[in-house]
């Protein structure tokens, strides 16, 4: 391990915090529609389902501006 891979803004831990996180709001907004049509659990499944390539959208538009 070199010493400036540790300073690195962008390492392993923020890229999985950037899918989580996108995962995590998909699946809040999708249960709170679905919640609005009384059917909280199929709009949580349907945010998870959508959260997924929104999750590696992110992390792809954040890492694809790095030049190294």
């Amino acid at each position: 391990m070199t010493p400036d891979a540790a300073s690195s803004p962008h390492s392993l831990a923020s890229a999985s915090g950037l899918l989580l996180g996108a995962l995590g709001a998909a699946m809040l907004i999708g249960a709170l529609v679905g919640w609005m049509f009384d059917a909280a659990a199929i709009g949580l499944l349907i945010g998870a389902v959508l959260g997924i390539p929104l999750g590696v959208l992110v992390v792809y538009q954040v890492y694809g501006r790095t030049s190294a």
